[in-house]
């Protein structure tokens, strides 16, 4: 503990939630399987990164729509 500072996490219980998170994970596994694994940790941040970031932009999950996908993409992976 960090100077006598008690926190409490209070914990929730959704039953659905993990299968939205698996359903997205799912398509990164898809793209990054056939990869053969990363060499550096850091290549494999900045790759996944760019997966995700493509397929959020693809989903429409971004709140700005009148901005093309390039530009929300360079702004977010920038």
């Amino acid at each position: 503990m960090l100077a006598g500072l008690i926190s409490f996490i209070e914990i929730l219980q959704v039953k659905y939630l993990n299968n939205l998170i698996e359903q997205d994970h799912r398509f990164i596994k898809k793209i990054t399987n056939p990869m053969m694994g990363f060499k550096a940790f850091h290549s494999a941040q900045a790759t996944i990164d760019g997966i995700e970031t493509a397929h959020m932009i693809r989903k429409g999950q971004l709140s700005e729509e009148n901005i093309p996908a390039y530009k929300q993409f360079m702004a977010l992976a920038g």
